[in-house]
């Protein structure tokens, strides 16, 4: 099935502290065999934006400024998506393939009770060191495309790349929780789960990519391993994390920080992170955790 060129999908981009993997990215864009229609852009400061790029690619570019952190970065775009159909978030160190854009608008044509997707990701950075840019395109170009777009339904999208229908979002007035402060972690489950009651979320097999997960830009180790505990508590007290997922999810957290914080890897901050989820728990017992709490502690 070909896209509907009459469909319009924009791609949002919230940025900090990786101009030059936001660059390459743009560029990796260029690619796509469907072009976005647009590209909205929100940067943490005005030095994670090189501007002189716009004039150089072949797609518009809208940017919008705000305050820091992953939600409200993001809930700044959405409120430009006045007339979009389809708008898909990539994390500013995600390469789709170059169907990417172009299945995205087909599995949404032939799947009309979902409302959100996400893609495979083949080799994600973020389960190690990161990948580097040439890495990357080598993955890319070894993967054959998949021409199935029967989705399998998930219980949420992963964030470095999920796509909405647009009238959704803007019909229920969707937002991400600016609770979630800084790196926003799980909020693409908050999102989901959200958006779950108006229909399906689903992963389709024919839209593929290559995370980098560039260790740039992060919430430092004390902050990340404080939102391991805060943030499934709260979503699962919000009722967008059921609470034995939330309860999994911490158990392995604090498993992993704990066996690791020995001999850890270079790329995570296993003390830290430890020293977080230990300031969490107390916190739980003195009954004022909350995710926002980290904009308290360093």
């Amino acid at each position: 099935m070909r896209a509907n060129a009459s469909e319009h999908i924009v791609v949002g981009i919230a940025t900090a502290g990786r101009r030059d993997v936001l660059d390459k990215m743009l560029w990796q864009l260029t690619l796509q065999r469907k072009l976005p229609d647009r590209v909205i852009i929100c940067p943490a400061t005005d030095h994670d934006f090189d501007e002189s790029i716009i004039s150089k690619l072949p797609y518009p570019i809208e940017v919008v400024r705000g305050a820091r952190g992953l939600c409200a970065q993001r809930n700044l775009i959405l409120k430009k998506i006045s007339h979009d159909d389809l708008v898909v978030f990539f994390d500013d160190d995600f390469y789709p393939a170059v169907d990417f854009l172009e299945k995205t608008i087909s599995c949404f044509s032939a799947s009309p009770d979902f409302v959100a997707m996400t893609g495979v990701v083949i080799v994600d950075g973020a389960l190690g060191p990161g990948i580097e840019h040439d890495e990357a395109l080598r993955i890319l170009s070894s993967h054959s495309e998949c021409t199935d777009l029967t989705p399998d339904t998930i219980y949420n999208v992963y964030g470095c790349n999920m796509a909405f229908r647009a009238s959704i979002i803007r019909d229920s007035s969707a937002a991400f929780d600016e609770n979630l402060p800084l790196y926003s972690w799980l909020e693409d489950v908050d999102f989901s789960r959200s958006m779950s009651s108006k229909g399906a979320i689903g992963q389709s097999r024919s839209l593929r990519g290559v995370h980098l997960a560039t260790k740039r830009g992060r919430t430092s180790g004390v902050r990340f391993g404080y939102s391991q505990i805060a943030n499934p508590i709260y979503m699962a007290k919000k009722g967008t994390f059921a609470w034995s997922r939330a309860f999994s999810q911490m158990g392995r957290n604090v498993t992993a920080n704990l066996a690791r914080c020995v001999n850890p890897e270079p790329w995570v901050d296993r003390r830290g992170r430890l020293k977080g989820n230990l300031v969490a728990v107390s916190d739980l017992f003195r009954g004022r955790l909350h995710p926002r709490r980290i904009l308290e502690i360093s």
